[in-house]
């Protein structure tokens, strides 16, 4: 069974910094994609960051030059540094992976159960 944790959620000033981190667990053949989306209350979720296949990067224009993605990969763990956050970067984060669990198997999807970013004065 798959699972992905995310952790470093919290609250945090307008202007501050946090480090959100997902780890990948269970039996893996090969993870395709990784990322973060978000989902705010009354919104829907939303992509913020994630590695593409062959290792590219894309941003949600909303957090361009203010968050930055970053993986271990022998760790299977994803990370987003996010840097002068705003209060309207408050949400749930969640991290997502599009995973293939066996050689002959398809990859699927998984999602984390998220970690929640208050960014308050």
């Amino acid at each position: 069974q798959v699972q992905l944790v995310e952790s470093g959620g919290g609250l945090v000033q307008p202007g501050g910094s946090l480090k959100l981190s997902c780890v990948v667990s269970g039996r893996i053949f090969r993870i395709n994609v990784m990322g973060w989306y978000r989902q705010a209350p009354g919104m829907q979720r939303e992509l913020v960051a994630t590695f593409n296949t062959g290792g590219t990067t894309d941003y949600a224009d909303s957090v361009k030059g203010r968050f930055t993605i970053s993986r271990d990969n022998a760790e299977n763990t994803v990370y987003l540094q996010m840097n002068s956050l705003k209060a309207e970067d408050t949400a749930v984060y969640y991290c997502n992976a599009e995973i293939k669990t066996r050689s002959y198997l398809a990859s699927r999807n998984y999602w984390g159960n998220g970690t929640l970013v208050t960014v308050s004065s």
